[in-house]
């Protein structure tokens, strides 16, 4: 990567909250997206079924799309790709309310997936790019300002629907609101282009090997991030029987953790580096699984999922970190192992609803836990890959410099 020469500390600070501004746009728009789908639902006069079956079509839409952006990327550079991808993603918050029937709004869900997985591209490999310069851990807390993103989206999208705005006028100005912020926080990202000379990435093509493994351990906190979210309520309520609003405080209780635990992941990872510190939060994830199948009292279970979201929240974030080092073509690596994870995502809802109809809700979540500890036996895959930016890598290199420390070790923070 060339580009930006300008890599002072003052510079670089700028670049890691320019990057902070478009992650938080990013989860603002599904937040803003997510609190409206009711009003979807009726206006596009859907049943639950055919609702779900449109909700299938943003996933899709983002893992085809998702091989796309290394390309966007080499033809473009990292900062005006992901403005333009970025910009793409907000606009479409405009398109589903406006569908009248089930056809057109697969297909606008479809768009708005695809716009949403290059978009996530774009900015993720910005975010290793930003993490490589600064020479400390930045990713785990930028997937947070992500979640404080949703957060901030789904509160005005509740204010919202409670005062019966029309979500047709709602999106519309949230989406210029969106597009102009993330406008202006991409514009102090890092300038970088591809080498002259590089050859440009396929249009599509599968995920690259060094891709495959990091990818599989994303698949598994991904699954257990999908299970919890859509279906810890539906355990409460029928496994151990408990109200609606207990039931509900189980997704709180999981979505909570995962955030604060990503605001604050990168000072572990710091210092205790990837590995470590995703082996720790294999052990805290099953821990929380085998106290929700193991421990039939709401306590129990509320403790359980809590502790699979604290020990799944930083993987995701260090899986795309590593898959930016692993070889030559970060942005083509962390599509890879985006179009995985989001293949994970798109599964494990109804993965989890196909083996409860088979045998139990209570055997579903063994799963989740037998994943979970798969966390602890395949961390070690994030220390694998040359670093960004050498010729062939260092295969322990961690921040594309000689001597830097390796994947498993802790980084230390410069002053």
């Amino acid at each position: 990567m060339t580009g930006d020469t300008d890599l002072s500390p003052a510079r670089l600070r700028h670049a890691r909250y320019a990057i902070a501004a478009v992650f938080c746009t990013h989860g603002a728009v599904t937040g803003s997206f997510a609190t409206r789908i009711p009003w979807i639902q009726e206006h596009a006069q859907l049943s639950p079924g055919t609702l779900g079956l449109a909700l299938a079509f943003p996933a899709l839409g983002a893992a085809l799309a998702m091989p796309l952006a290394g390309r966007v990327n080499h033809w473009l550079g990292a900062r005006t790709a992901l403005r333009v991808l970025l910009a793409l993603w907000t606009l479409s918050l405009i398109l589903p309310s406006l569908a009248p029937t089930l056809p057109t709004l697969c297909f606008v869900l479809f768009v708005y997936g695809a716009t949403a997985g290059m978009s996530d591209v774009a900015m993720n490999a910005l975010g290793v790019e930003t993490e490589n310069r600064l020479g400390r851990s930045i990713m785990s807390s930028l997937h947070g300002m992500w979640s404080v993103g949703a957060l901030l989206g789904s509160a005005v999208g509740t204010v919202a629907a409670h005062t019966g705005a029309d979500a047709r006028l709602h999106h519309l100005i949230a989406a210029l609101a969106l597009t102009a912020l993330g406008l202006v926080a991409a514009q102090g990202v890092l300038d970088l282009r591809s080498d002259e000379g590089a050859t440009a990435p396929p249009h599509f093509a599968l995920p690259p090997r060094s891709a495959l493994l990091i990818g599989a351990i994303g698949f598994c906190a991904v699954f257990a991030e999908g299970a919890s979210l859509d279906w810890s309520a539906v355990y409460l309520r029928d496994v151990l029987h408990t109200d609606a609003g207990l039931a509900a405080a189980s997704t709180t209780a999981f979505a909570l953790t995962m955030a604060v635990a990503r605001l604050v992941g990168d000072r572990v990872v710091d210092r205790f580096g990837p590995v470590r510190t995703v082996r720790a939060g294999g052990v805290l994830a099953t821990l929380g699984g085998l106290l929700v199948v193991g421990v039939r009292h709401p306590a129990g279970a509320l403790a359980g999922f809590g502790l699979i979201g604290l020990g799944i929240a930083v993987v995701v974030p260090l899986a795309f970190a590593a898959a930016g080092r692993s070889g030559p073509a970060p942005a083509q690596a962390i599509a890879g192992v985006a179009t995985i994870t989001y293949t994970s995502g798109l599964i494990a809802p109804s993965a989890i609803g196909a083996v409860a109809d088979a045998t139990s809700l209570v055997v579903s979540f063994g799963l989740v836990t037998l994943l979970s500890f798969a966390l602890v036996v395949g961390a070690a895959v994030l220390r694998q890959g040359p670093a960004v930016g050498q010729a062939g890598g260092d295969p322990g290199g961690a921040k594309g410099k000689p001597g830097s420390p390796g994947l498993d070790e802790p980084v230390q923070t410069r002053p």
